[in-house]
């Protein structure tokens, strides 16, 4: 089981300095990652995740930084394509893109895009297709339903090759069916009031249904959020047994201040 904290970007814990306090704390106490929230409608107001994760890369140097989940119908894959290349330059391989179609529809709807939940899955299988060829270096032509391009080249490529590992979130049976043709699966296992939404059990089930519609058996994770008091690392075993490969500290306000949680984080990992 690896270890990373989670930071629910809402109000004070939007701030890229505070994430950055909270980062450099867990490198130092052997956390081995950082995985954001990316949002854009909430009431408590939210931190931009690119800020973030770039301030974050050039203030650690081993955390594995990922954004969680990153709703990329949101965004060009061609700019976005640039912008994890760029981040993954900037911390030396460390990045991973969680990805997924979004799971607020209000997020899209109060901007004039589409809330339509099939056609927003569709423009994320498309959009990986065209940010993994984009991150090759090879000359691309693509000409789909959402995205085309002719004869472009994306330069630099990412530190990582043959390209970022990629984690797909979403609950549903086609979200895992998407994840197992990529290399993990990341989803909540506690909800806002600190209440257990996937128990070991169901998770076991989830995953088992996962690797049935895995077509190799390359590496793969499993990363799920969770509450653990400093020592007590026997929640995450169980769902490091349940097949959970990375288990990441939630940390927001609701749970406590900046102050609190930053106590939690330098008490270290529960394992």
């Amino acid at each position: 089981m690896h270890y990373g904290i989670e930071v629910v970007t809402f109000g004070e814990f939007g701030d890229p300095r505070v994430v950055v306090r909270l980062a450099r704390a867990a490198e130092a106490a052997g956390w081995e990652g950082l995985w954001v929230w990316d949002h854009i409608v909430f009431p408590y107001g939210v931190g931009d995740p690119w800020v973030i994760l770039c301030a974050v890369a050039a203030s650690t140097r081993r955390l594995k930084l990922c954004p969680g989940i990153a709703p990329l119908p949101r965004y060009r894959p061609h700019v976005l394509a640039r912008l994890l290349t760029s981040l993954d330059i900037l911390s030396e391989g460390r990045i991973i893109f969680g990805a997924g179609l979004g799971g607020v529809a209000e997020e899209f709807t109060a901007y004039g895009e589409s809330g339509d939940a099939k056609a927003r899955a569709e423009m994320l299988d498309e959009g990986l297709e065209v940010l993994t060829r984009l991150w090759s270096g090879e000359p691309v032509t693509h000409h789909g339903k959402y995205y085309s391009l002719e004869n472009v080249v994306h330069s630099p490529v990412p530190a990582q090759r043959p390209r970022l590992p990629v984690w797909i979130g979403g609950e549903s049976r086609a979200a895992r069916r998407r994840a197992a043709r990529w290399d993990g699966w990341i989803v909540n296992a506690v909800n806002e009031n600190c209440e257990t939404v996937r128990t070991p059990e169901l998770l076991a089930e989830q995953v088992a249904y996962l690797r049935q519609h895995r077509a190799n058996d390359a590496p793969f994770d499993v990363a799920i959020d969770g509450l653990s008091q400093p020592g007590d690392g026997a929640r995450a075993r169980e769902y490091e047994a349940a097949g959970a490969t990375w288990w990441f500290e939630t940390l927001f306000g609701l749970r406590g201040s900046v102050e609190e949680m930053l106590r939690r984080v330098e008490a270290g990992p529960p394992g």
